[in-house]
């Protein structure tokens, strides 16, 4: 792992856990030895992050020079606590540990009052993650793909149960209680669909890119939807 992202991720794992935290946990948290998280550790010192430590109980990140100050209403502080919690509902971890260590950065930077009141928000999410099949594709190569305007090749499984190959224009995921779907600019059809993720095969980059038309193809596709009654991919 590169020193930045390594120092990136320790710096995530001291806004995120409850403090203390042992040096163990920290370890465990970034993938390094003990020995490498102690320099680590005197490394952020030296950048300027005010890190407490405390002999058998472990760190305590006590400011933080790389996030300016912020502040928030405490309904807004609630209303961010509560999008973070209901990305448990959709079953992506990927997204669901990017919505933590965001939230984190957030508490990180507000004031004292305001960060006991991040921590104690009155308002919850409990939803389950959803029993549904994991993604036999990779979730971050398809992210990666609609981001930089990628033309991706997939394997797919159509709802007639045929098995097709096709080149796709990915545009954007959609998640909802019982399936994950991707819409796309289908370039067999040289049409709109929506792909059902999990039946998805293989994904894999062409090597092609239709940037910069991501935005005007989402908002070509709302004007269509409008339009059009909609078909899902076949």
């Amino acid at each position: 792992m590169a020193r930045t992202d390594r120092l990136m991720r320790l710096m995530d794992a001291l806004r995120r856990l409850p403090a203390p935290v042992t040096a163990a946990r920290l370890a465990g948290e970034t993938g390094v030895s003990p020995r490498q998280l102690y320099r680590d550790i005197a490394t952020l010192r030296a950048g300027g992050a005010l890190i407490d430590s405390a002999a058998g109980l472990g760190y305590t990140l006590t400011e933080d020079p790389a996030l300016p100050p912020q502040s928030f209403s405490r309904l807004e502080i609630e209303a961010l606590r509560l999008a973070v919690e209901s990305l448990g509902g959709i079953g992506d971890e990927d997204l669901v540990r990017a919505g933590r260590d965001a939230l984190a950065r957030i508490v990180a930077t507000l004031p004292e009052r305001q960060a006991r009141q991040a921590m104690h928000a009155i308002t919850r999410c409990f939803s389950q993650t959803p029993d549904r099949r994991a993604p036999s594709v990779d979730l971050a190569l398809i992210r990666a793909a609609c981001w930089d305007e990628q033309a991706l090749l997939i394997d797919y499984l159509d709802l007639n149960g045929q098995a097709t190959r096709r080149e796709i224009w990915p545009l954007g995921l959609s998640y909802s209680g019982q399936s994950l779907m991707l819409l796309a600019h289908c370039r067999l059809r040289m049409d709109y669909r929506i792909f059902h993720v999990n039946r998805i095969a293989a994904a894999s980059l062409t090597g092609g890119s239709f940037r910069p038309r991501r935005v005007a193809l989402v908002r070509d596709f709302a004007q269509h939807r409008r339009e059009h009654p909609f078909r899902a991919a076949r």
